[in-house]
């Protein structure tokens, strides 16, 4: 049985910020010679152009919502529970809009065929959670079943497609709504360490849905066909990047040694996917790497001997969004599917990284969907009725 990802949605926040725009307004509010020269490099060497947030206080004259300022223009930075509050306004909004959009974009699939959903976020906690929200807010079944994947990072989008195919394979008819949300912008930190500077300078909002089943895929959109999946751990890392929760915000560590301890172990880990797929590294052109730092692609590009095009998909969803936590790959693996030539399919290697250190990599292939005839179509939707 073969298990599909008929659709990927992707959604940002209305609020977008030139990258020099933010770095400007972080020198400002850093004060301290010294560290807004390191603010600059920061910036200006990460790749980004520019970064969406739900909040407009960074825009001049705005009416802050979270990042306020005392009468001298220092910035009164937030505590965990005022940003947990914005979390919840937002990512209840984000999370049902983009699994609405992704719904009105699968015509073959309607809201009650949904049987699973699966959501990933790691910016934030309430409960009843964005799984509770995407039902009611869809009008889903009430038997719906929910599982939510809280706080895993930046590689939470594979776990949660795992899932999806588990389900898929366990039940031919099972359809699983996939939705990562990350509103990363809140947990900004104006502490001068490099690894908060540096979380400053990359992270950014937005959220993503994808649409998983073993239907027979149909229009005229080429879907992602799932493979094999492997999760392993860089140990010797596992201290490198990581996630707390303080007093105000989310502590992250975020070493400068992480793309090169993820390019020392990145090799063994290819061949043993791609052993398991009986594939060989010449057939993969397409490289959805997550991008979590222009510094991690530079450091993959070579280990991995990769031509600069096949990363460019990657590079160009850092350029323009930065890094969304686990939402981000789905952007790539969208763009992708964008421009996958008419009529051909292409097998796709995509990795992800996060807390441990931990790299999820899965072998897919873009491939064309197969147009259904009408009578198939709506024979289908009976037998699924």
């Amino acid at each position: 049985m073969t298990v599909h990802v008929h659709h990927i949605e992707t959604l940002v926040p209305d609020p977008v910020y030139p990258q020099e725009v933010a770095r400007d307004r972080m020198m400002h509010w850093v004060g301290h010679p010294r560290t807004a020269r390191c603010v600059r490099r920061l910036y200006d060497c990460s790749g980004i152009a520019q970064r969406h947030s739900v909040l407009a206080d960074f825009q001049p004259g705005a009416v802050a919502e979270l990042f306020r300022t005392d009468a001298a223009g220092r910035l009164i930075e937030p505590s965990t529970e005022e940003r947990n509050r914005c979390y919840i306004t937002h990512a209840r909004r984000l999370s049902v809009e983009v699994a609405r959009r992704a719904l009105a974009a699968t015509p073959d699939i309607a809201a009650a065929d949904i049987t699973h959903v699966v959501t990933a976020s790691c910016t934030g906690f309430y409960n009843p959670g964005p799984d509770f929200d995407v039902v009611t807010g869809l009008g889903l079944p009430e038997t719906v079943e929910r599982y939510h994947l809280g706080f895993m990072g930046c590689y939470a989008a594979f776990p949660a497609l795992r899932m999806a195919e588990q389900f898929c394979l366990a039940n031919p008819r099972a359809v699983v709504l996939v939705v990562c949300v990350e509103l990363c912008s809140l947990h900004l930190q104006l502490r001068d360490t490099p690894d908060r500077l540096l979380a400053n300078a990359l992270f950014a909002d937005g959220a993503a849905a994808a649409i998983v089943s073993a239907r027979r895929p149909s229009g005229c959109r080429p879907v992602l066909r799932l493979g094999p999946f492997l999760s392993a751990l860089a140990t010797a890392g596992g201290r490198d990047m990581a996630w707390e929760i303080g007093n105000h915000g989310f502590n992250i560590v975020l070493s400068s040694y992480v793309p090169d301890l993820i390019a020392g172990h990145i090799g063994p880990i290819v061949e043993n996917i791609l052993a398991r797929a009986a594939r060989d590294r010449e057939e993969i052109n397409r490289w959805a790497i997550h991008p979590g730092g222009k510094a991690i692609l530079d450091k993959l590009e070579r280990g991995l001997a990769l031509a600069p095009h096949q990363l460019r998909d990657a590079r160009e969803v850092l350029r323009d969004y930065g890094n969304m936590s686990s939402a981000t790959i789905l952007f790539v693996l969208r763009r992708i599917l964008e421009t996958l030539a008419p009529g051909r399919s292409e097998p796709i290697c995509a990795m992800a990284f996060g807390p441990g250190l931990t790299i999820e990599t899965a072998l897919m292939e873009a491939v064309p969907a197969a147009p259904e005839s009408r009578t198939a179509r709506e024979l289908s939707r009976a037998i699924h009725a």
